[in-house]
């Protein structure tokens, strides 16, 4: 279990003996009445100035949403809201923008029509389309498996040199980039994924305003209208061809990344990359711009306390700290009663052998699959909704509930009794998938201070 990513050495380099003098500083102020100093050093970007890093914490990085999503030009967005931009990018494009609309799509096949869509691509008008690798394979954009020196855990948010490499690859420039997450065909998962996406970008300091996830399936048409879907995407590096060791046709086989340093992938739905051992090029392949510029030290926002470590929660259960601990998973990993199934092969939410069932003493318990519409577009429920639940009431069957040790039962806790004004909330699962839904729910929706037990 990793107690933290926070990487001093890599997101501040080279200012470690400036940390001290200002820690110096701040106890000489200290000793004279003055006030606590949340900047930790400067950031420069790229033909900037030198700006103070500023500590954020859970509460300053939380965003509310308005009622009607139509209406937020960053967080939660709706289709109606990113086909607006996509028909005219420079003109729609929200106040403070000033670079391109960079779209991060979670794929998968459509599990009926066995298609993947593209949200159609306009290179010329600054709207640019990538299919990322959003699994958790090492190759992952989103997710590494991270060493604190002792143990080792899987699936944790990227340091900072893979994030680095993220926006350089991508030619992503967070400072006028608008970013976008976006789900191709909707899926629990790739909700997931997409949160993960949201994540990773506000952790390591790029604003709210140059990000946001899609609320729902673009291959909804209640998200989007199909006319905004394609089989061509700028670049998917997601392909079976991109994926694999060597391009199979060469004799003897060439690597699949090609001397311009096209990547095998397919821009079309169907047709796989094919090398020419005459010319040395690959047809239906793709080019990453690899010209990012911008790296996390020179983001000004220090949002590590978007991580919730080992230490955090334990002290909330020793009740040295206060904090709403909301479990994002079934009711039978919460309580420790998810059975085995009469056969061979565990149940299906088992997990782990069931290692990890039961929770953190004074945990809540809320299902992430409750916050979202059941209409198969996998989008966000209302606003008045998400708050109703915080609120302590049943909507839909689904209710904050919690582990009474008399009856040894799960009770509900009752309306007015759930999460309280100012209370910081801690959610986890089991590798911080499914509380990305419940985490997006509260702290980009709601906006509600909220932090994430990563890798729990």
């Amino acid at each position: 279990m990793n107690r933290s990513t926070r990487l001093f050495d890599y997101r501040r380099p080279a200012r470690f003996f400036s940390l001290l003098l200002l820690a110096g500083v701040a106890l000489l102020a200290g000793g004279c009445g003055g006030g606590g100093n949340t900047n930790t050093g400067y950031a420069t970007s790229p033909g900037g100035d030198p700006v103070a890093i500023k500590v954020n914490t859970a509460a300053e990085i939380a965003q509310v949403s308005n009622a009607d999503y139509n209406k937020n030009v960053n967080g939660l967005i709706t289709g109606a809201t990113l086909q607006g931009w996509i028909d005219n990018w420079k003109k729609n494009r929200p106040s403070g923008i000033t670079g391109r609309l960079i779209i991060l799509q979670i794929n998968r096949k459509d599990p009926i029509s066995g298609n993947e869509y593209y949200i159609t691509p306009k290179p010329t008008q600054g709207v640019f389309t990538y299919s990322i690798i959003s699994d958790t394979s090492a190759k992952s954009r989103l997710v590494m498996s991270r060493s604190n020196g002792v143990t080792t855990t899987r699936a944790m948010v990227l340091d900072g040199a893979s994030m680095d490499k993220f926006l350089h690859d991508y030619g992503i420039d967070p400072t006028q980039d608008m970013i976008v997450f976006a789900m191709g065909v909707g899926g629990y998962f790739a909700n997931m994924q997409m949160g993960r996406g949201w994540y990773l970008f506000r952790y390591w300091g790029v604003a709210s305003s140059h990000l946001a996830v899609l609320d729902g399936g673009a291959n909804s048409t209640a998200v989007m209208n199909p006319s905004y879907l394609g089989s061509t995407a700028t670049c998917d590096e997601t392909s079976v061809a991109a994926s694999a060791v060597a391009v199979p046709v060469a004799t003897p086989p060439v690597p699949i990344t090609a001397a311009d340093g096209s990547i095998a992938t397919s821009l079309l739905t169907g047709p796989t990359a094919a090398y020419d051992a005459t010319t040395g090029d690959l047809t239906n392949s793709c080019s990453l711009p690899e010209s990012g510029q911008v790296s996390v030290k020179n983001l000004p926002q220090d949002n590590t306390a978007l991580q919730a470590t080992l230490e955090d929660v334990m002290n909330v259960v020793k009740g040295q700290a206060t904090a709403f601990i909301w479990d994002a998973r079934s009711t039978g990993e919460y309580g420790a009663t998810q059975g085995v199934k009469g056969t061979t092969y565990l149940g299906i939410d088992f997990r782990n052998g069931g290692a990890k069932q039961g929770h953190p003493k004074g945990a809540f318990n809320l299902r992430y699959r409750y916050l979202l519409m059941t209409d198969g577009s996998f989008r966000y429920k209302d606003k008045a909704t998400l708050q109703s639940y915080m609120d302590g009431n049943q909507v839909g069957g689904g209710e904050f509930l919690r582990y009474d040790a008399a009856s040894s039962s799960l009770v509900a806790l009752g309306a007015g009794k759930a999460y309280q004004s100012g209370e910081t909330i801690i959610t986890y699962c089991e590798t911080t998938y499914r509380a990305m839904i419940t985490g997006i729910a509260a702290g980009v929706v709601l906006g509600l201070p909220v932090r994430f037990y990563d890798g729990a």
